[in-house]
């Protein structure tokens, strides 16, 4: 399994857009196979940070929800609804993997890492 950790700054006055955006996103990540876990959006601290998590299977289907979504009609609307309202300043992705509960599963100790 892979996760996607996505860190956004955001126009705090275009919010409203950016909720519209991440609606839209993680319909569009469940459509193509993923499991998206949410936007989370500011509450407290900053007001211009936001994260969304996603997972997918593998890398290879990350990969292919990338390409095929490179010309879905329904993805190019939202990223044309960032880039009208820049309601998205920018933004950071991060690969993440999970921690699994015995090392055996994770393919040996901690100690043998860096």
């Amino acid at each position: 399994m892979i996760t996607v950790h996505l860190k956004y700054e955001i126009d705090p006055y275009r919010i409203d857009d950016f909720e519209e955006y991440g609606r839209r996103w993680i319909t569009l990540v469940n459509r193509f196979g993923g499991n998206h876990h949410g936007y989370f959006l500011p509450s407290e601290g900053d007001s211009d940070i936001a994260y969304a998590l996603f997972t997918f299977p593998d890398l290879a289907r990350y990969e292919r929800y990338r390409k095929d979504s490179a010309t879905d009609p329904e993805c190019q609307a939202a990223f044309e609804l960032a880039r009208r309202t820049q309601c998205i300043r920018r933004y950071e992705r991060r690969f993440l993997r999970p921690l699994d509960a015995s090392p055996t599963q994770t393919g040996g100790s901690s100690e043998e890492r860096p």
